[in-house]
């Protein structure tokens, strides 16, 4: 049997982990800004912010490329400052931030919308502010539903493939996650490999399907508590 190096796994696990808690911030910050906007901008902030879903993940790495290349001003000034993004571990997080950010959005937006107005309007009678509104009413009521785009932000992270190739490249102990591991090992003939890597992305999928079936339940749980 052919001995398994698990570095994949633990960039896998850290890629995953640092971009869902950046997602969900900028996923429900993004969320909250559209739902205070009116019709017209919300529906321009929801075509820009869902984008990333319809574009293959290979367009997203190239841009990715372009934006953070070395003649985008990004790049310039990462240049300048004696570091850069491409092909090294942040382009993996960035990456990921990336194709998962439409999810966390979507579901902190659905989140909030499920939210009974009532409550924002009592609240504003009552003299509190946007950001107290925010922090002690619409997040305590629409946590499982943020919880779940977390959940589903993670999983999309987790099997990234096709922009972290491209803007991160398949560097042994830096930027190889466990799709890529799978790919290459399958080009290279190491099927075991391959098939080792794919049961342990199986079960780690398994376990967040199930945690996302949890929190779904609570959420429709505490709807239909409202709704009685």
């Amino acid at each position: 049997m052919m001995e398994l190096d698990y570095s994949p796994l633990l960039i896998s696990l850290k890629t995953s982990l640092l971009a869902v808690i950046i997602t969900a911030c900028l996923g429900v910050a993004a969320a909250r800004l559209a739902m205070r906007s009116g019709k017209r901008v919300q529906w321009l902030l929801d075509v820009f912010f869902t984008f990333p879903l319809v574009l293959p993940p290979t367009v997203i790495g190239f841009l990715l490329l372009i934006l953070f290349g070395r003649h985008s001003f990004p790049g310039k000034i990462l240049a300048a400052l004696g570091t850069t993004v491409i092909f090294s571990w942040p382009a993996t997080v960035i990456a990921s931030v990336v194709v998962s950010f439409p999810l966390m959005y979507r579901a902190a937006k659905g989140a909030f919308e499920q939210v009974d107005p009532h409550y924002i309007w009592a609240a504003r009678t009552l003299g509190l502010t946007e950001t107290r509104i925010f922090f002690r009413i619409l997040v305590p009521l629409a946590w499982p539903g943020l919880i779940s785009g977390a959940i589903l932000a993670f999983a999309r992270a987790l099997g990234e493939f096709g922009a972290t190739l491209m803007i991160a490249g398949n560097i042994p102990k830096v930027t190889q996650t466990i799709p890529l591991a799978i790919y290459f090992a399958n080009a290279a003939g190491k099927d075991e490999i391959a098939i080792r890597w794919t049961g342990i992305i199986l079960i780690i999928s398994l376990i967040v399907l199930g945690i996302l079936n949890y929190f779904s339940a609570r959420e429709k749980d505490r709807t239909r508590g409202r709704r009685s």
